[in-house]
């Protein structure tokens, strides 16, 4: 059985080599093939990519363009920086379904280095909204790392129409509406203190992103 493993890559030229050895060691007795899809980098970064466009789309246009070009049995997307490292793999293959996503927010997760309270607020609080509107019995839509069967990845990536923060969300809003089976597995998870991602801009990005999800999903098919 082949795996597809996707790295969308915005600006990693100084952390896309480490993930890269990473994975390819891990992986070096697997059918495997990676992609790294470069999302408009201003830096070095295409000089490691298979995929690579001028404008930066968004790491759903990213992930959505190296399921495209996919030919494995089962496709993964995971983060540049590891933060879930990829021997988080190992517990993925042993669960029969068509989508397993990791999770920072079960039991028996394992959070090894800490985002600050802020951000761990905003999370927390930003998947009870979600919960609310569009996706049911999901802990944590928003971690890096998950792994699909290749007829699911490309038949939902080609509906995707959320190409930023609440990418995640919509496609699994589609696959609990398309009734396929998602279990959420708890993983190892280290914040990167490099992260550009900026909590109060950002989750008022994903909730823009939310709406406009729960409204296509859930209302406008609705509508006469």
């Amino acid at each position: 059985m082949k795996l597809s493993v996707i790295i969308p890559a915005f600006n990693e030229e100084k952390r896309i080599v480490k993930t890269l050895e990473e994975i390819r060691e891990f992986l070096k007795d697997f059918d495997h093939e990676i992609i790294v899809v470069d999302d408009g980098s201003t830096d070095g970064t295409s000089a490691f990519a298979n995929i690579s466009y001028k404008e930066n789309m968004g790491k759903g246009y990213a992930i959505k363009k190296g399921v495209e070009h996919a030919t494995g049995d089962l496709i993964l997307f995971i983060d540049a920086d590891n933060a879930t490292p990829i021997e988080e793999l190992t517990k993925f293959l042993k669960i029969d379904a068509d989508v397993v996503i990791g999770s920072r927010y079960l039991p028996e997760s394992r959070i090894e280095r800490k985002q600050s309270k802020l951000r761990i607020f905003i999370g927390r609080l930003g998947n009870l909204v979600i919960s609310f509107l569009v996706i049911k019995n999901i802990k944590d839509t928003q971690c890096g790392f998950k792994l699909f069967k290749k007829t699911v990845a490309k038949e939902l990536f080609s509906e995707l129409q959320t190409y930023r923060f609440g990418f995640d969300i919509e496609i699994l809003a589609r696959a609990q509406k398309k009734r396929m089976k998602i279990v959420e597995v708890p993983v190892t998870w280290l914040h990167n203190n490099n992260s550009r991602v900026r909590p109060i801009r950002d989750a008022l990005k994903t909730l823009s992103d939310l709406i406009k999800i729960w409204w296509r999903l859930t209302i406008s098919h609705k509508v006469v």
